[in-house]
């Protein structure tokens, strides 16, 4: 039985409230859109999720031990139907794993193999993990709420990252440096406070049994508030659940509580300070070419993320195919640095002329166009080697 479970599983409402606690205080709610009014935090996100979303997305399989590139599924070139291209669709999923640690979509179409055709999206904050126990058995412990509703694992499409070991969910990069940084003893403690406590207001009260009028709603608002002031507890609702914008909310209201700096903000997000405008504290940064730079970008930051993407969109190919994300586009080099570089893989032997000439979308050379090279540039002539043993 997961850690998840055994943290819920017999534990009364009463139990759980006195166990996470209850915080109070005027301060002012978090949300998505909030968070990205912080400068730092919009502009990481937008940097990861600009350079891998543009990232060309190739299949592969392996024949006769060579790579060989096979056309694309419809789901690798417009996964989200006719109107949202790959690009976009990497681009939104990108964001919510970055703010959120997790990507949720809902599988609407399957191909003739089972595999997803068709991935829709979801809100992350409509999106809650709940135990198995109160629903129905699963295999996995646990079933997804999206948009009020329930799905089985199977129906829906997850990604995570920043995971720990006992939870079904990734956590958000503030989430993640909380928890190692050391200010939880275990992670049941951690799960419990962050995903119940963290967020602003100190606590979101949901009734997931039934849906309640607004003279209800307003009642057990009062309720609560008395039970607050007081200092006892409150309860309400049949089933508790882990809210997945909710550990958003309470990344960003650490940050704030912990009053961190664009550096620090930078550092959580893994996304270097100097690309977001951050002022370097050791002193200026220098690289002998934009190549140089971009690489150590794609090697310590951004090559984690795109390996892990491209193992989950594997998971919508059959096997043995396989995805890679084209890193090359981020490589980028400026022309008499890509000029030098093509010169030497053809005088190494390692590239053709004419698949140099490829790479800028030219065709091979005609025979009138090595005529006149001949002509302008007739070829050395080799000197003549003496005979070692002359007769």
């Amino acid at each position: 039985m997961s850690l998840f479970r055994r943290s819920f599983q017999g534990m009364t409402a009463e139990d759980y409230i006195r166990r996470v606690g209850v915080t109070s205080g005027g301060r002012a709610a978090v949300t998505s859109d909030t968070a990205l009014r912080h400068s730092a935090v919009w502009a990481c996100l937008r940097l990861r999720a600009n350079l891998i979303s543009t990232m060309p997305v190739d299949l592969y399989r392996k024949v006769l031990g060579h790579q060989v590139e096979v056309p694309k599924p419809p789901v690798l070139v417009k996964p989200g139907g006719e109107r949202v291209e790959i690009e976009e669709w990497l681009y939104s999923s990108q964001v919510d794993l970055d703010r959120a640690g997790n990507g949720v979509g809902l599988v609407t179409e399957v191909t003739g193999s089972g595999l997803p055709n068709r991935i829709d999206l979801q809100p992350i904050g409509e999106c809650a993990v709940v135990p198995a126990e109160v629903t129905k058995a699963t295999p996995d412990g646990w079933r997804w709420r999206i948009c009020g509703k329930l799905y089985d694992p199977h129906e829906v499409w997850h990604e995570k990252q920043y995971t720990v070991a006992g939870l079904p969910v990734g956590l958000s990069p503030v989430a993640y440096a909380a928890w190692t940084i050391g200010e939880y003893l275990s992670i049941q403690d951690f799960a419990l406070d962050w995903f119940g406590n963290g967020g602003v207001p100190a606590m979101h009260l949901k009734n997931t049994g039934k849906t309640i009028t607004s003279p209800q709603a307003q009642e057990v608002k009062d309720r609560f508030s008395a039970s607050v002031q007081q200092g006892g507890l409150f309860v309400s609702g049949q089933d508790w659940e882990l809210n997945l914008l909710q550990s958003e909310a309470a990344g960003n209201s650490w940050l704030e509580a912990k009053q961190y700096s664009v550096g620090d903000v930078a550092r959580f997000f893994d996304c270097p300070g100097d690309l977001i405008d951050a002022v370097v504290r050791s002193g200026h940064i220098t690289y002998a070419s934009i190549t140089e730079r971009n690489l150590q970008l794609l090697i310590m930051h951004i090559g984690p993320a795109v390996i892990r993407r491209e193992k989950a969109l594997g998971r919508l190919t059959a096997k043995p195919r396989y995805v890679k994300l084209n890193t090359d586009a981020l490589l980028r080099m400026d022309p008499k640095a890509r000029a030098e570089t093509l010169k030497l893989r053809i005088d190494s032997r390692t590239l053709t002329p004419s698949e140099a000439r490829m790479l800028d979308d030219l065709e091979p050379l005609t025979p009138e166009q090595i005529a006149e090279f001949d002509h302008f540039f007739p070829p050395r002539a080799t000197p003549a080697t003496s005979s070692p043993n002359p007769q």
